[in-house]
This record gives structure tokens, C-alpha cells and sequence, in this order.
């Protein structure tokens, strides 16, 4: 786990029951839809000889919630109460190979992952009661990120964009800041696009100098006490495309998912050149149809991938080694991610920093 990451506040206890296993209106645009398919997924399961590295904790131990006030995103206590008083910042990050190793992502609330073109993905990090003063490389906005944003009040910071998503996100009520402003920098020893970097304490500088909201973020789904499930889970592979899978291998030592890309180490680097390997406490998968939203008609650009976000999908939540499967639903981009049991009944996301997959169900997950 980073050093700079708040330590974890949520206790561990015994329970004394048994485990239980666990759009608004908008600019319109055009949306091409691939075939209706469902996602599919491989679980194996470990042999009877499994080792310490496969091994989760009791079925009967819960994760608690902290008392007082948490981060929505995370339940994690902030270091001052009045950090949880305030916008949450939501910054498009570069994952190109080129935009390799990134910076500030392991001092944020929560990462969001989503799939853009040539099968390549692009992070939105998001800052509420954390900061960092480097942070990137800062990327262009998709229209998938606006339906995400909406739900946080967050300002959205990006290097640009087609005019006509630019206008499709402000048409859904998100603040932007763009490259335009000193908050954000090129720095040397790396070529355009893939150099632009940010400080998220004179961002928040800039969206006061503009009156953006600055209300508190709502939740994006419930953070709550959580009863580890009896399904183990120690290495999670996401197939985003051909020539990018995401491997998450469970390290039981720290007690956290690490990240690989293609079978070599994910990291992060700071000013300094040191290299932290990507690593999150919890993550989930919430998988949906992926499209091409088009300009409307008679309006310049291009075609892009698109997310479904809205509606219902399937949902899976990882930690502590172990895993939770059902649905999520979604009535709104402006509404949280409701998570379900197979029953019916709403489920949690244990506290801890949490790496978020908005997963096309067109391709394939890996679960061991």
C-alpha cells in the first residue's frame, strides 16, 4: 500500500451470525449499439492445496464502517472533517503505453476506468478531501464521463475535447476546466499529448475563481459495514480489448489488489523517479454495453466509444481476497450505482480506496 495512501480506519471483528455470500435530459446524440451480448466469465477455483497467497480471511468476519464522518467514495476518515465539506474534483487521466507511469493516482478518493478508442483506456481520478500537486498526464473528455460526474456535482478537469462533447458535458449541468488555466502544466522529458500535469489544490483555486459548485459530493453507491463473501478471489484479468488485459493479483501482506498491464508491473512515479506499483483496496466491476456515440446531426466531430451507465448490468466487488457478485441498477446519470443481491436486497462496497471498471459486457473477465 502507498505510504501517502490515509490508512485504512475500517476495523475488523468477528460476527456472531453467519456469512452471508455475500438520464437526465441531455444534448442528444447518436448512438450505435454493438450486438446485445453478456459478459463472460471464468471462475476457477483454487485446488484443496491452496497456499497463503489464495487464503481469505474468516467467512464470518465483517468489515466496519468507521463512525463519524467518512469519504463517500471510500469510508475512509478524511485527516479534517472540513475536507469532507467541499467539491470533489474529477481529473480525465492518460493511460496510453506512452503516458506510462502515471502520477498522483494513488492519492486519490477513487479511480473510475473507462475504455476509450484503439482499445486503450483512460482513468478519471477523483479528489474530494485528498489533493495532490502532481497529478497526470490530464487527458481529453469522452462522453461516458459527464454521465459519472453528474452523480458527484464534481468539476471536471480536462486537456479538451471535441467541441461537441465539451457541449454535450456542459449540457448535463458539469463544470469544466480545461488546459487553459496555470493550474495545469507540460512538464520536460515527455512529448505532447502525454506531458500535461496538475495541481489539484489551484484547481479547486480556479473552480472558486468561477463560482462552480462547491457543495459536497453525493455517493456513487453505498459504503458500508461488509461481510467478506466465501468465494475467494486472488487474481482478476479484465480482457478491455485485444492487446490489453488487466491483471489484479491479490497481495495478502498488505492486504490490497496489485496491478499489472499485459503481464508487467503497473506504476506510478512521483517527482522524485519512484516507482509505486497501482494498487487498490477494494475494486469493482460494473459491466454495460459499450457504443459509439456520434455527434448529433449537421455537428462536426467524430464518433467515440460510449458507455452504458444507465439501466442495469451485472456488478462485482473484490476484497480482502474474496468476492461479491450480483447487479447494479441505475435509474439516472444524476442517481448513485444501487447494488443487488441475487435476492433483491441492496449490497455494499467495503471501505477502503476503491478502483472502479466501467466494463464493457462485450468482452471477457477472468476470476481465480
Amino acid at each position: 500500500m502507498s505510504p501517502l495512501r490515509r490508512t485504512l480506519t475500517a476495523l475488523t471483528m468477528f460476527a456472531l451470525v453467519a456469512a452471508a455470500c455475500g438520464g437526465n435530459a441531455a444534448p442528444t446524440t447518436t448512438t450505435t449499439a454493438a450486438p446485445t451480448t453478456t459478459t463472460a466469465v471464468t471462475t476457477t477455483t483454487a485446488p484443496a492445496t491452496t497456499t497463503t497467497s489464495t487464503t481469505i480471511p474468516d467467512p464470518n468476519t465483517v468489515t466496519t464502517f468507521p463512525a463519524g464522518f467518512a469519504s463517500p467514495f471510500n469510508g475512509l476518515a478524511a485527516e479534517d472533517d472540513i475536507l469532507l465539506d467541499r467539491r470533489a474534483i474529477a481529473v480525465k487521466i492518460d493511460n496510453h503505453p506512452q503516458a506510462r507511469p502515471q502520477s498522483g493516482l494513488q492519492e486519490a478518493d477513487a479511480i473510475i476506468e473507462l475504455l476509450v478508442e484503439g482499445g486503450f483506456t483512460r482513468f478519471m481520478a477523483i479528489f474530494h478531501d485528498n489533493d495532490t500537486d502532481y497529478l497526470g498526464p490530464v487527458r481529453s473528455v469522452r462522453p461516458t464521463d459527464s454521465t459519472l460526474v453528474a452523480a458527484m456535482g464534481a468539476t471536471l478537469v480536462i486537456s479538451g475535447g471535441q467541441p461537441w462533447i465539451q457541449n454535450l458535458t456542459a449540457g448535463r449541468g458539469v463544470n469544466l476546466i480545461g488546459e487553459n488555466t496555470t493550474a495545469l502544466f507540460r512538464i520536460p522529458g515527455r512529448a505532447a499529448p502525454h506531458n500535461l500535469y496538475g495541481d489539484t489544490t489551484d484547481l479547486r483555486t480556479v473552480a472558486d475563481q468561477r463560482a462552480y459548485n462547491n457543495d459536497p459530493p453525493g455517493p456513487l453507491y453505498r459504503v458500508d459495514t461488509w461481510r467478506i463473501p466465501d468465494t475467494p478471489a486472488v487474481k482478476i484479468s479484465l480482457d478491455w480489448s485485444d492487446g490489453n488485459v488487466v491483471t489484479w493479483l491479490y497481495d495478502p501482506d498488505s492486504q490490497t489488489y496489485l496491478r499489472e498491464t499485459n503481464d508487467r508491473t503497473s506504476n506510478t512515479v512521483d517527482r522524485q523517479g519512484n516507482l509505486t506499483q497501482i494498487n487498490a483496496d477494494v475494486l469493482m466491476i460494473l459491466t454495460g454495453e459499450e457504443t459509439v456515440a456520434f455527434p448529433p446531426a449537421g455537428v462536426a466531430g467524430s464518433g467515440v466509444p460510449e458507455a452504458d451507465t444507465v439501466g442495469t448490468g451485472d456488478a462485482y466487488v473484490f476484497a480482502r481476497g474474496a468476492m461479491w457478485q450480483g447487479t447494479w441498477t441505475r435509474d439516472a446519470i444524476t442517481d448513485p450505482f444501487t447494488l443487488l443481491n441475487a435476492d433483491g436486497t441492496e449490497a455494499v462496497v467495503p471501505a477502503g480506496f476503491p478502483w472502479i471498471s466501467i466494463f464493457p459486457q462485450e468482452r471477457s473477465i477472468s476470476i481465480s
